[in-house]
């Protein structure tokens, strides 16, 4: 039987499913890209047309979208449970936060990201990296009432609604936009890089916790 295999770069957003399959101790092939591979591995484009990651495929699978793809993942595992069904208390939020992680905070941070770092010099622009810095601080607000009440987003308990919103955390620590964490999202942001599968997720992309961008 083959393994599930994700197409992944580093300390990008293939690292939510990357987390996700260490969460559910699945075996798994991983195939670690250049950044951004569609520039820096053309033959990827004959695997994934869009040349994007995650590419995560599984027998007649085939995912694209990192927050649906942990989402994938968990309603088909049973142990652990790293959903919230339909009928659950916090189903609703965690339908919410699973999309919030990517939509509304990570979006805003591949825009700062690409206006500081990814284009040449010349083409990097500080107003709209700035505006965008201010985009994803503003959006932080709607964490912060769970987090002041529970450990994590909904359902009191960990979910891949944690991976979706941890991974946009992580990700804006590493560009040093954690100025904006209030005591609570810092708190619940060691919590996460505290499980044993985060360290090991960020152990096979060849890292360590903490490291920069």
């Amino acid at each position: 039987m083959n393994r599930p295999t994700l197409y992944h770069c580093r300390q990008a957003r293939s690292f939510r499913v990357l987390w996700m399959l260490e969460e559910l101790g699945l075996d798994y092939e991983l195939h670690l890209l250049p950044f951004p591979p569609r520039v820096h591995a053309r033959g990827y484009l004959a695997i994934n047309p869009l040349g994007t990651i995650p590419y995560y495929v599984d027998d007649d699978v085939r995912m694209t979208e990192s927050s649906m793809i942990c989402h994938y993942l968990a309603q088909r595992q049973s142990r652990p449970r790293l959903c919230i069904d339909p009928g659950e208390p916090g189903y609703a939020a965690y339908l919410n936060f699973v999309s919030y992680g990517e939509a509304t905070l990570t979006f805003p941070l591949a825009v700062h990201l690409r206006y500081t770092r990814v284009e040449p010099e010349e083409r990097r622009l500080p107003q709209a990296a700035e505006d965008y810095r201010r985009f994803f601080s503003g959006r932080l607000r709607w964490i912060e009432d769970p987090l002041q009440r529970n450990d994590y987003l909904c359902g009191e308990r960990f979910t891949a609604a944690d991976v979706s919103v941890g991974y946009a955390l992580r990700l804006a620590s590493t560009l040093g936009l954690e100025a904006a964490y209030t005591p609570a999202v810092k708190a619940y942001l060691a919590r996460l890089e505290a499980r044993p599968a985060f360290g090991r997720a960020v152990a096979a992309e060849g890292g360590t916790v903490g490291d920069p961008f």
